[in-house]
């Protein structure tokens, strides 16, 4: 379809017309940040492409996905070749198996995998398994923290609700709801006496080991290894949600980086290369009691699709190739973070930057933020405006104050560079 110049209002006041808020996803609809939603052409490297020709700097990454830029030549060749065999078969394929026999060999935790279409499909199979081990119905979450929009994780849940300013959805049962208790993250006294008190009904225990849903979080000294031991002596499960930091922090996720062995972990995102996919593994003492060889039952009709397989293989090859690819893209984030910091403080803007690796977020407050009552007392009335002046010089960031944004592989000292200089003058004008 040729698209005419000046056609992105137009399309989106079509998009409305057919779709909920003319989005398929609620935090692309600019609701937090005002105006209206670009729509994108097409991607290569580090750069977007609108309808109408206009370039940007990409610090979305569709997400989190595409850790190596956008249209890696080397990815959309195998992706070619997959798709020249069939675009889904309903069995087996050889692609699904290479990626499941890298995975194993790279997260610590995983020795069976189940792959799955999406992140929340991942989340909630995974508590369905954890309810199944234990016997158990009840699960912990942590305010703040999103983990899919399964009806049991919209309570406290952070990303799109809280950008809407609906930590709750409509739509779940209170019945459902209660099964979850969501605890302040970081907090590890309030989990400890929560534990005391009702440790016998938790099946688990699931969390990001980084935030990154409510802005970029990080775990305090210890949190992530006292959930460790107070699962383990209760009995109750320890899932890692690593749809975000899995491949994303380092080949064995954050759980390598923090040596935090979790029961279960969920992935997605950056194992699909860019496409739908998601995945939890575990021991295979667990992970075999899903269906055939046990009695949880969990399906899909496109799970294991042999393009995303063949896609999400070859990335994380590509990254297991490139020595060296996470001590650089640390050190682009380093370099990103010291930038807007010196870019705020010349602009007479108190701000509080958190990172990890290659993923960061830069909150409009002047308070360290370490949980979700923290991340809310941010200003996003000026978030706001700071996007605006960031996107009207070619600077594409997550259209919330509560979300991360993500470097790739592609993004170059120069990028880096004109993105921190368009912050200062964005800075100034607020």
């Amino acid at each position: 379809m040729k698209i005419l110049a000046n056609n992105s209002s137009k399309l989106f006041q079509r998009a409305q017309k057919v779709m909920p808020g003319g989005v398929s996803s609620p935090v692309r609809a600019f609701r937090a940040v005002g105006g209206e939603p670009i729509f994108i052409d097409k991607a290569q490297g580090s750069r977007l492409f609108d309808v109408d020709g206009k370039e940007y700097i990409d610090f979305v990454g569709s997400w989190g996905p595409m850790i190596l830029g956008h249209a890696h030549p080397e990815v959309l060749r195998l992706i070619h070749e997959a798709v020249d065999k069939g675009t889904s078969f309903g069995a087996p394929n050889q692609y699904e198996l290479q990626l499941a026999e890298m995975v194993t060999s790279l997260v610590p935790s995983v020795d069976v995998v189940r792959f799955v279409n999406s992140g929340t499909e991942a989340t909630m199979s995974a508590v369905r398994l954890a309810r199944a081990v234990t016997s158990r119905d009840l699960v912990v979450k942590f305010d703040g923290c999103y983990h899919g929009h399964a009806d049991f994780f919209l309570v406290a849940a952070g990303s799109g609700a809280m950008t809407l300013g609906q930590p709750d959805s409509l739509g779940v049962p209170n019945q459902i709801a209660s099964l979850t208790a969501s605890l302040p993250y970081n907090d590890i006294e309030h989990v400890t006496t929560f534990f005391q008190e009702r440790g016998n009904e938790i099946a688990a225990v699931i969390v990001e080991p980084v935030a990154g849903n409510m802005g970029v979080v990080l775990p305090k000294q210890d949190f992530l290894a006292k959930l460790r031991e107070l699962t383990s002596k209760y009995g109750a499960l320890l899932i890692f949600d690593e749809v975000i930091t899995g491949f994303r922090l380092s080949l064995g996720g954050a759980q390598q980086l923090f040596d935090i062995k979790p029961d279960i972990t969920t992935l997605g995102k950056i194992i699909g290369g860019g496409l739908p996919v998601g995945a939890y593994g575990g021991t295979a003492e667990i992970m075999n009691m899903l269906a055939p060889n046990g009695p949880v039952y969990q399906a899909g009709t496109l799970s294991g699709n042999p393009i995303a397989m063949a896609a999400g293989y070859k990335t994380i090859h590509i990254l297991q190739q490139d020595e060296g690819v996470y001590e650089r893209l640390d050190y682009m984030g380093s370099y990103l973070e010291k930038g807007l910091q010196d870019a705020a403080k010349d602009a007479g803007v108190g701000v509080t930057i958190n990172r990890a690796g290659s993923m960061l977020t830069i909150f409009f407050s002047s308070y360290p933020v370490s949980n979700y009552q923290d991340a809310k007392r941010s200003d996003t009335t000026m978030f706001a405006k700071f996007h605006s002046n960031m996107l009207a010089q070619g600077i594409y960031l997550p259209p919330s104050q509560f979300e991360a944004w993500f470097l790739s592989t592609a993004h170059t000292r120069e990028d880096l560079d004109r993105t921190i200089e368009a912050a200062y003058t964005a800075l100034k004008k607020i």
